[in-house]
């Protein structure tokens, strides 16, 4: 099980690098623009992916700020963005990799951001969810970049275990 969350890390970082150079090729109107995605533009929802990560990874690991709310914009510029992207993503591999079998099995607690309520659950299907969400807002910049007229990268986790870094994982 431990292998399988060190491939979702390596996975969710080769991805998030293709999102951002994507990302870093439009205009500032088009990366701000409100294409009515729930974040409203790509700018929102990457500052939101971030943010739900430094909350996830509080949680799990009980280390680092966290902000108050979900649709809170950490960075303003890209580059900023981009650069705590990559920080934070150093620090989920980091995470995966000093998982063993116990831990993934075991449980933890934490209190929620939205609604203030302590809860205790188990830790791999907590680790399910975080991947999943990164997945599912991807998708969210992936159709925003498309409707812009851009060409989309191809995120399908098939061709992360096709490339080098992810063929140890296939």
């Amino acid at each position: 099980m431990r292998q399988h969350f060190q491939m979702f890390a390596a996975y969710n970082r080769w991805a998030n690098d293709l999102v951002y150079d994507a990302a870093a090729e439009l205009s500032e109107d088009d990366y701000r623009r409100d294409m009515g995605a729930f974040f409203k533009s790509i700018h929102g929802t990457l500052n939101h992916l971030l943010v739900a990560d430094r909350i996830w990874m509080k949680r799990f690991t009980g280390e680092g700020d966290h902000p108050k709310t979900l649709d809170a914009i950490l960075f303003e510029q890209f580059p900023a963005l981009r650069a705590a992207r990559e920080a934070e993503d150093r620090r989920i591999i980091a995470f995966a990799d000093g998982l063993d079998d116990r831990a993934v099995a075991g449980r933890f607690t934490y209190i929620t951001v939205t609604d203030v309520r302590t809860v205790s659950q188990r830790l791999a299907p907590a680790l399910s969810h975080f991947f999943n969400h990164q997945t599912h807002h991807r998708g969210q910049v992936h159709a925003m970049l498309t409707a812009l007229g851009r060409q989309a990268p191809s995120l399908d986790l098939i061709y992360f275990q096709r490339t080098e870094a992810g063929r140890v994982f296939a």
